[in-house]
């Protein structure tokens, strides 16, 4: 018998905010345990919620860019289970009329493009973080964590395969991303996700027994994770290896097995229940339109604006549409330079080469567009080296900066000075009398030493092609 994989997933993404969903505590990721917490955030009694706007924005924007109809009023609710990380013994979330439903993602695999149903987006509080101490047999609680505001993105199950769960997860990931509505940085937790796994016979509508594997962070370890778990269902369901039942499973990827964990709540469980400090958010016309003006342009319709206006490689586009940071900072040197291909190629190669020193994300891009443009229209201009602009990209990164200004403060400014460039040539090539004779007997390599041994002497404050004809002249005098 042939079966059929069905698969739902619950994502739950960290909104880019800098406070938290309720409170004033910092929302940044890490920082010393227990540090980012107030007695609102820590579920002191007494403490009211006062909720953040950015939230609700963001919550709105993910909704838009995933196609969703936002509800006009919008409430929160308590949802009632103990865990230690959850001092409240409540999570404050939405049930009953959440910030959006009814949206639709289209993903594309080698079978083809389709349509994967958003059942719901609902804003929430993360719980803390249980850090577990083996060499002493104790946990620890670190609640930074909590309250950090959550969209919590349930779909429908609509995903029958890894590579669909794989294709469903980098779309989310980039157009949240481009929306700024997170960094969704999965290493970090800023993006998890539960997946809920059956399997039944292909060509049934009726799904079999559902298990839930929570807050998976890795697409490596969620694609073994799906193909473990569908062929533990299968095997029990042919070979009555073991009783399917409803449950909460841990994924251990050292071992390549999923572990139970408690038996599968439901709804009612929760005791779900309208949170009576938290009066409804009523998103008139005004909010609405501001929030639909504030969306970006798609990564997708980005890309072939890109290639079919602007004429770069079907390559290089990908590359920048990778990342808002990236194709703002572009689109901003585009405007200045006029020139999309040296834009590109500056970002991809030499704004990339700095960030990956620095262990930084293109997201994490601070460079101006208008500065990057300023440079590369001194380098074009024939007004600083090549070399040096790359020194300036650096001071560019570590400080806000005037290419042009700078390049004057520190001597790099091009200066065609032609009685000091005969003299530092005639020089190299009384010093290298070995490379003049290689290069009389044809070796070009020859000619680049001396070329390289000048530019240094002159710290690259030279036109390249006035150096290399004055060079080839003075060789062939010698």
């Amino acid at each position: 018998m042939k079966f059929e994989t069905v698969i739902g997933l619950e994502v739950h993404v960290e909104m880019a905010t800098k406070s938290k969903i309720f409170c004033s505590c910092s929302a940044e990721f890490g920082g010393e345990q227990n540090d980012h917490v107030c007695p609102a955030c820590c579920g002191m009694p007494g403490m009211l919620p006062i909720v953040n706007k950015k939230v609700v924005d963001l919550g709105m924007t993910a909704g838009m860019m995933l196609n969703c109809h936002i509800n006009r009023t919008t409430t929160f609710d308590k949802k009632s289970y103990y865990y230690p990380d959850l001092p409240a013994a409540y999570q404050t979330t939405q049930w009953f009329a959440p910030v959006a439903v009814n949206g639709t993602v289209e993903i594309e695999t080698a079978n083809g493009k389709k349509p994967i149903r958003i059942k719901q987006i609902h804003m929430e509080e993360d719980a803390g973080k249980l850090v577990h101490d083996d060499w002493t047999g104790t946990s620890l609680v670190d609640f930074n964590r909590t309250s950090v505001p959550l969209i919590e993105i349930v779909s429908q199950p609509d995903l029958s395969s890894a590579d669909e769960v794989v294709a469903y997860l980098e779309r989310l990931r980039s157009l949240l991303r481009f929306a700024k509505v997170s960094d969704c940085r999965m290493e970090q937790g800023s993006m998890r996700c539960d997946v809920n796994l059956s399997v039944r016979p292909e060509g049934s509508d009726k799904l079999g027994v559902r298990t839930e594997m929570k807050n998976m962070n890795s697409l490596s370890a969620i694609v073994r994770a799906i193909e473990y778990e569908t062929a533990r269902h299968i095997d029990a369901i042919e070979n009555g290896t073991e009783e399917l039942v409803q449950e909460t499973r841990r994924w251990d990827d050292v071992k390549g097995k999923s572990f139970a964990m408690r038996s599968k709540e439901t709804a009612g469980d929760y005791r779900y229940f309208p949170d009576p400090n938290i009066m409804p958010i009523v998103i008139d016309d005004a909010w609405y339109d501001s929030i639909k003006a504030s969306l970006p342009e798609f990564p997708e319709v980005k890309k072939a604006r890109y290639t079919a206006g602007l004429g770069l490689s079907d390559y290089d586009a990908d590359i920048l549409t990778g990342s808002r940071a990236l194709c703002d900072c572009f689109e901003g040197a585009l405007a200045v330079c006029g020139n999309a291909k040296e834009a590109a190629n500056w970002l991809i190669s030499d704004c990339m080469n700095v960030l990956n020193k620095k262990q930084l994300t293109a997201d994490q891009l601070t460079v101006s567009g208008k500065a990057l443009g300023e440079l590369i229209v001194l380098v074009s201009d024939g007004k600083v080296g090549r070399g040096n602009a790359k020194k300036i990209l650096e001071a560019m990164f570590e400080q806000e900066l005037s290419p042009a200004r700078y390049a004057e403060e520190n001597g790099f400014i091009v200066s065609n000075d032609t009685g000091l460039i005969e003299k530092t040539v005639r020089e190299a090539i009384a010093a290298d009398p070995k490379a003049v004779a290689d290069f009389k007997g044809g070796k070009e390599k020859a000619l680049m030493a001396l070329f390289g041994k000048c530019m240094k002497q002159l710290k690259g404050n030279c036109d390249p092609q006035v150096l290399r004809t004055m060079l080839i002249d003075e060789i062939n005098k010698a």
